[in-house]
């Protein structure tokens, strides 16, 4: 039997859940329908661009070009700022819609994801229809529309739904590259970056059939191991599967695109603090311990870097994840602005199994605090975590051993449960929505 697999992506996902909220709340406006973005500060009109509408791409704007640059290609442009809570919920709520139609889910970012239609296709006349059913349902359900790549390759799927917008399904499989890829220019292949195009074009390469075309070696030699993945993906080379296993399984992360470039150690400081606490309490929830964690950035060039460190022992607590992580901050960050920051836990291990404990365990964390604590009882310790910890210092105070922060974890847990996730703030995020 042929694998078949579907690339689902929602069509400019942030804008249209941020419209739709806006039409909810009684807005006659319909952003998806008019120039505009979601990202950055309206007021300050700085940032950088996460989401355009049909109508703004028009106007040549960009996904990741600065604000300042939109307005100036359309002065009318209108700017949303970005809300993550929401665009999280949405996305939940549309995963958990597929999972109903097949387990077999790979999710790839907050608004895409694989499933491999291969075990359900005896349900459906035909790929194709059930891709339309399923397009369908979502933009009736939902009020949003998505596109849909069919193909026998997971990369060859996920090419297919970046063909035409908005609202269509499209198919590349193997035998169709030829036809509908290799055309392209080859900064359109998948993974094929700024850098690797202009890499490419300096050897004469213009199409994805020009680089399918042309010796491995030859492109090995320009962009060694990355430019055998694009070799193999313009000839539609893939061997990998949907994997539905749970992200717990190898690990628990999360990440946060910035509305604005962040250049103050104080700022990044906070959306880690808020990072932390997902990736924490999604470890309790899934009842595992985070034996390594690392940090992500992206700066505004574009380039990445990230670092891990090994905890001195498996930790599920919101306050040893946030130290590590600010740790593992200062060491990474080069003082360029911020555009993207992650966290991630891995090494995961169940509470029940044994661990090796450090001596600095018994009794605190093992990083000291950046202030005196404050008095004791479960409010009082919720204050007490600080949005900018200190560097150590012999003289800092002593620190709430991890028993009082885990029970303090413990019981924020129960109050967001039964009360709902905004039952309970912390103090540095009160001037947020």
């Amino acid at each position: 039997m042929e694998q078949i697999i579907f690339h689902i992506d929602v069509n400019s996902a942030y804008l249209s859940w941020s419209s739709l909220k806006r039409l909810e709340n009684g807005d006659d406006t319909d952003l998806r329908k008019i120039p505009a973005i979601v990202g950055g500060d309206m007021e300050r009109r700085h940032g950088v661009v996460l989401a355009k509408s049909i109508p703004a791409k028009k106007y040549g704007i960009v996904t990741g070009e600065p604000i300042v640059n939109a307005l100036r290609k359309c002065p009318g442009l209108v700017i949303e700022s970005p809300d993550h809570k929401l665009y999280n919920q949405k996305s939940r709520e549309l995963m958990h819609f597929l999972s109903e139609i097949c387990p077999d889910i790979e999710q790839l970012s907050v608004d895409e994801c694989f499933l491999d239609f291969t075990s359900i296709q005896n349900r459906f006349p035909s790929p194709d229809d059930a891709a339309q059913t399923i397009k369908n349902k979502i933009r009736d359900s939902f009020g949003f529309t998505v596109n849909i790549g069919i193909s026998d390759k997971k990369v060859l799927a996920k090419m297919a739904s970046d063909f035409k917008k908005p609202d269509l399904v499209h198919t590349l499989y193997t035998r169709e590259i030829r036809e509908k890829m290799w055309p392209m220019p080859v900064s359109s292949l998948y993974m094929c970056g700024k850098s690797s195009t202009e890499a490419l074009r300096k050897l004469e390469i213009k199409t994805i059939g020009d680089l399918a075309k042309t010796d491995r070696e030859i492109i090995v030699s320009h962009l060694k191991s990355h430019g055998l993945l694009l070799w193999e993906y313009a000839n539609g080379i893939d061997d990998s599967t949907v994997v539905s296993v749970p992200a717990e399984a190898k690990g628990i992360g999360n990440s946060i695109t910035l509305p604005r470039d962040v250049t103050e150690e104080k700022e990044a400081f906070h959306y880690l603090l808020s990072l932390s606490d997902s990736v924490a309490g999604r470890l309790r929830k899934a009842g595992q311990l985070a034996g390594m964690i690392s940090v992500e950035i992206k700066y505004s060039s574009f380039k990445t870097a990230s670092h891990q460190m090994t905890l001195s022992s498996p930790s599920d607590i919101s306050r040893v994840i946030y130290d590590a992580s600010c740790q593992l901050f200062r060491e990474l960050w080069n003082g360029s602005p911020i555009r993207l920051l992650g966290v991630r836990s891995s090494k995961l291990a169940d509470p029940s199994e044994p661990s090796q404990l450090s001596l600095f365990d018994f009794g605190q964390t093992g990083i000291l605090p950046a202030n005196p604590p404050a008095p004791s009882g479960a409010a009082a310790q919720a204050a007490f975590i600080p949005s900018a910890p200190a560097r150590q210092s012999k003289n800092s105070p002593a620190f709430p051993s991890r028993e009082k922060l885990a029970a303090l974890d413990k019981t924020l847990d129960a109050i967001r449960q039964k009360y709902g996730d905004s039952a309970v703030v912390r103090g540095s995020f009160l001037d947020e929505d």
